[in-house]
C-alpha cells in the first residue's frame, strides 16, 4: 500500500503539495521567461543554449544544471524527514526497507535495452550519426553522469511519484487520479525543453507516456524503486551514448545525432507497444497481481490503514 504510506507523517495532506507546487510555479516562470527571451533576442531556444554552452563549455553547463537537482532532492528529504516527520523509507516504498536490488536490476535492465536500441539506430542508419568519442572528455562525463544524474532523476521521482502521488491519493482516496494527473504534470514539466520547440507538441506523447509507465511501475510494485532505477538508467545512457545540438542534455557522448529532427507515428511505437511489454516482463519477475485494484482502486482512509497495521 504505497500511497497509504503517506499517513505516516505528522502534518496534514497539504504538506505533500508545498514543494511540488513551488517547483511547478518555478517551471512555469522558466517557461514564460524562455518565451520572452526568445522573442526579445529573435533566436530559438537551440541558438540561445548553443551560446551558453559555447560560453561555459559543455561539462560546466551540464554540472550547473544538475546541481540544481541536488539542492531540490535535499530539500525534499529535509522537508519529509524533519518537518513532516515521515521516514524517507515510507516515501520510497511500502516495504520495510528500500529494495536496492530492485533499483539495481531496473537500472541494468533498462540501460542495456537503451544502449542496444541506440547502437541499433547508429548501425542501421549510420548517415544520421557522427562518431564523437574523445576519451579525455568522455571519462569525466562518465564520472559526472553517475554522480549527478541520479540526483536529477531521483528528484523528479520523489516529487511526482513520491510526494504528489501519495498526496493526491490521500486527498482524493483514489489511485487513478494521482496515476494520470502526475503523468500529465510530468509531461508538462518538460514543455520548456528545446525538444518541444524542435519536434512539436507530439513529443509530449513520449513524456506523458513515460510518466504513465513510471506511475504504473510505482503502483503495481508498491514502491519507487523500479522507477528510480529506470529513470536514472534512461538519462545516464542517453547522456553517454548519443547527443545532439538541439536537446536539453548536450554532452561529449560517443555519438552525435546529425539527423533531421522528427517525431512521428514510428517514434510512438516503442511507447505504445514497448512500454506495456516492459510492464508484462516486470509483472512476471515480481509476480504482480490485481492490476485493476492497484491502478484504479480506492485508497484506504487513515483509520482503515491504522487498523490494518494494528491487526
Amino acid at each position: 500500500m504505497y500511497i497509504e504510506q503517506g499517513y505516516k507523517g505528522n502534518l496534514g495532506v497539504w504538506n505533500f503539495f508545498l514543494i511540488p507546487v513551488g517547483f511547478m510555479l518555478f517551471m512555469v516562470f522558466n517557461y514564460f521567461s524562455t518565451l520572452m527571451l526568445v522573442e526579445e533576442q529573435g533566436q530559438s531556444v537551440e541558438e540561445i543554449m548553443a551560446q551558453m554552452i559555447e560560453m561555459m563549455g559543455k561539462m560546466p553547463f551540464l554540472i550547473v544544471n544538475l546541481l540544481v537537482f541536488v539542492v531540490g532532492l535535499a530539500s525534499i528529504f529535509v522537508w519529509v524527514k524533519y518537518i513532516h516527520q515521515q521516514s524517507i523509507t515510507s516515501l520510497t516504498t511500502s516495504r520495510r526497507k528500500i529494495d536496492w536490488k530492485r533499483i539495481g536490476f531496473m537500472f541494468i535492465f533498462w540501460a542495456s535495452i537503451s544502449a542496444a536500441t541506440m547502437l541499433l539506430s547508429v548501425y542501421s542508419s549510420p548517415e544520421n550519426f557522427e562518431y564523437n568519442l574523445n576519451w579525455s572528455k568522455f571519462i569525466p562525463l562518465v564520472v559526472v553522469s553517475f554522480l549527478l544524474f541520479p540526483f536529477q532523476t531521483s528528484f523528479e521521482e520523489y516529487l511526482f511519484r513520491g510526494q504528489l502521488l501519495q498526496g493526491l491519493g490521500i486527498l482524493t482516496k483514489t489511485r487513478w487520479v494521482p496515476f494520470f494527473l502526475t503523468s500529465v504534470l510530468f509531461g508538462v514539466m518538460h514543455a520548456a525543453n528545446p525538444e518541444v520547440e524542435k519536434l512539436g507538441m507530439e513529443i509530449m506523447v513520449y513524456y506523458i507516456g513515460t510518466g504513465l509507465l513510471l506511475g504504473a511501475m510505482t503502483l503495481l510494485d508498491e514502491g519507487l524503486e523500479l522507477a528510480l532505477g529506470f529513470h536514472a538508467a534512461n538519462n545516464i545512457t542517453a547522456a553517454l551514448m548519443v547527443t545532439s545540438t538541439w536537446t536539453a542534455i548536450q554532452t561529449d557522448s560517443v555519438f552525435l545525432d546529425v539527423s533531421q529532427p522528427s517525431f512521428g507515428l514510428v517514434d510512438m511505437l516503442p511507447i505504445v507497444v514497448g512500454y506495456p511489454i516492459i510492464l508484462l516482463i516486470l509483472a512476471k519477475i515480481y509476480k504482480w497481481s490485481n492490476w485493476k485494484e492497484k491502478l484504479f482502486g480506492k485508497v484506504l482512509s487513515k483509520e482503515e490503514f491504522d487498523n490494518l497495521n494494528a491487526s
